[in-house]
């Protein structure tokens, strides 16, 4: 063998060393730092908070208020129904004088319900009325579709107590179709986060 070929057959042996270099080393960086430094990626892939573990909530009975007729009285429907069952739901827990925080947490959910186009019909927005019930004001076509439950009664504190009470006031809740409560989100932050939550879980979702 010249000495031409074996100085040609060492720069190409150098060459396949560099690229398998290349290609291994990340690798096994990666796996040093993963399963001998211990370290783990601090990023959260989620923008709200998750409830963990997740809150199954009771099968609580709630009558569901009806928009009156002009000139009559709010009443509620005589037929109390179940929520949180079989479609996804995004929830407010608050009084039924809605202030200026409710206000604004029913709007940010109206709009991330239309912002999900052919999956808002999967989503019910749910107003959880637990005193001063009830808000003819909301009935109207500015909220049209909401639905708002009576949760004055003795029994319907078995629900709503389930829900996290600190900064109530300016969080929304995520309810998935099994009647679970999966996360909450504070609407005082950018809402596309909580529309990218929700897509994520309505395309990894079987139900609902």
């Amino acid at each position: 063998m010249s000495a031409t070929t074996r100085e040609l057959r060492a720069r190409n042996l150098c060459t396949l060393a560099a690229l398998a270099a290349l290609f291994l080393l990340p690798l096994v960086i990666a796996f040093w730092m993963y399963y001998v430094s211990g370290w783990r990626p601090a990023a959260r892939v989620n923008h709200g908070v998750l409830i963990s573990p997740m809150r199954p909530l009771p099968p609580v009975q709630l009558p569901r208020v009806s928009v009156p007729a002009p000139g009559t009285q709010m009443r509620a429907d005589s037929a109390a129904a179940i929520p949180f069952r079989h479609r996804w739901s995004l929830v407010y827990v608050g009084a039924g004088s809605c202030d200026e925080s409710c206000r604004h947490a029913l709007y940010v959910m109206r709009q991330t319900r239309l912002s999900l186009n052919n999956d808002m019909t999967r989503v019910d927005r749910v107003f959880l009325v637990t005193a001063e019930c009830c808000p003819r004001a909301l009935l109207g076509p500015e909220h049209a579709g909401l639905i708002v439950l009576d949760a004055t009664g003795t029994e319907a504190v078995r629900l709503w107590r389930e829900f996290p009470t600190a900064g109530r006031e300016h969080l929304l809740f995520v309810v998935d179709p099994l009647g679970n409560l999966i996360m909450s989100y504070d609407v005082r932050q950018n809402p596309r986060g909580l529309l990218a939550d929700l897509q994520k879980l309505l395309r990894l979702s079987h139900i609902g």
